[in-house]
Formats: C-alpha cells, structure tokens, sequence
C-alpha cells in the first residue's frame, strides 16, 4: 500500500493536502455525509484537512488510504476510503460517490475495480463492507457483487456517535470465481 498512488483503470488518485476544499465541498453533500459514520464531524474544512492528513499517514504505514475519484473536468466526484488489516490479511473498503453520478452503475463499476485491486495488488484474502441499514443504494450494490451478508453491527463515528450498520464480507477465492 505504501507504493500505491494510483489504483488501476483511471478511477482514482491517491489524495494529497491540496484536495481539502473540493473534497470537503463532495463530503458537504448530506446525501453523501449522512450515510457515512467514518467521516469526522462536525464536518469542516480544518477537520477534513485532518482526516486526509491521517490517511496520508496510514498510506505511509501501510494501513490504509484515501483516493479521489475525478470526472473529465478534474472535479472531485468521488473518494475511496481504504483501511487495511494486514496482521489477517484483510481490509475494509468505503467511499462514495456525487449524487450527479448515482444510478447509472458508475458505482459498481469503480467499486468492483477497487475491489479486485485490493485482492490482486494488495494481496488481501478478505474484504469487509458495512452500509447503514437505510442506505438501499449501497446494499443493493455489495450484494450484486456478490458479497455474503454477515449480520448486523452498531459502527462507531469519530466522534463517538452509533450508527446500525449491515455487514458484508468476501474472500479472494470466492471473488475470484465469480470475477474470473
């Protein structure tokens, strides 16, 4: 994770401190802040800053890191959120996307990207995906991709507030033989 700055397809960038303003004026969207209890609240630029400056941090560690997703104009639409386990060899993957750009499979498509880069790149054997119980969007698309409902967890904001959260989980194999 260390090296990687660019995920593969043209989808994403590896975020640097410049992105603060357009990723906050994304982030700024309640049909995207709403629904994701990893971003910081209250919501800020200073606190947006922070959460980049962190996910620079675990990129250099190997933990994690946080991509942007530009349009053809160079206008953040959206970002990836990836947070790294490699003591079992798995990761977590988050993000989402513009309103402007919802229902029309751009979605599943960058996502079904990430994940086979996380597997194949990565080496991860196991990817986990939570949506908040209100957020239909997103279940039906981790379902679509296939993966296997896991139950139900409370998932904590940074700020100590819960959210109830579905769970998903896939392996490599199983990824791999429904992706080829």
């Amino acid at each position: 994770m260390r090296a990687a700055f660019d995920i593969p397809g043209g989808y994403s960038r590896i975020v640097t401190s410049d992105d603060a303003p357009a990723l906050f004026a994304l982030l700024s969207d309640p049909k995207i802040y709403e629904r994701i209890y990893t971003l910081p609240r209250p919501l800020t630029l200073e606190a947006v800053s922070a959460f980049i400056d962190t996910h620079i941090e675990e990129q250099a560690a190997g933990d994690g890191g946080l991509f942007v997703r530009l349009d053809e104009g160079g206008e953040i639409v959206g970002y990836t959120d990836i947070q790294l386990w490699p003591q079992w060899g798995a990761g977590e993957l988050g993000g989402a996307l513009h309103p402007k750009m919802h229902a029309k499979g751009a979605g599943a498509k960058g996502a079904a990207v990430n994940f086979n880069w996380m597997f194949e790149a990565l080496g991860l054997t196991l990817i986990c995906a939570t949506a908040a119980t209100d957020n239909i969007p997103s279940q039906r698309m981790i379902d679509g991709l296939g993966f296997t409902r896991m139950g139900e967890v409370t998932s904590v904001r940074p700020d100590g507030t819960t959210r109830q959260s579905l769970v998903w989980e896939m392996t490599r194999e199983d990824w791999r033989a429904r992706n080829g």
